[in-house]
């Protein structure tokens, strides 16, 4: 069956409205200069991502791009849907509720410039993945 032009045009115009909304993330953690310790480095295989939780209930995206750790913050700017949870190539995301993309070295957003996330280093120390917030 074929859409009449008039609710195509119509459906093109509320997909663009939605692409143009953000939220902002209110489980991303505080920036405090600390050095939190999260777990082994071996319990993320390369080429996956993993949600890490803290304490204070905020929370992490962490990836494993060939052997280089990398963090950013957990939740889609757009609809909120967890980024940890999403599909991954290469060191790219691709939310899974909308498809907005984030390069997770940089927390860049492809969908939106002004919808970048926040990133947080992350250090391997004797073995353990060390994120500082």
């Amino acid at each position: 069956m074929r859409m009449p032009i008039c609710d195509l045009r119509s459906g093109l115009a509320k997909l663009k409205k939605e692409m143009g909304k953000h939220r902002e993330n209110k489980r991303k953690p505080r920036r405090e200069g600390r050095l939190i310790t999260v777990g082994k480095a071996e319990s993320v295989p390369p080429g996956r991502g993993a949600t890490v939780k803290l304490k204070d209930g905020t929370e992490i995206a962490l990836y494993n791009i060939g052997g280089t750790f990398h963090a950013i913050e957990n939740f889609c700017p757009h609809k909120g849907y967890p980024l940890a949870d999403s599909r991954l190539y290469g060191h790219i995301v691709e939310c899974s509720l909308h498809a907005w993309r984030f390069d997770v070295r940089s927390g860049e957003c492809f969908t939106k410039k002004s919808c970048s996330i926040e990133k947080y280093e992350v250090a391997i120390e004797n073995g353990m993945i060390q994120i500082t917030v």
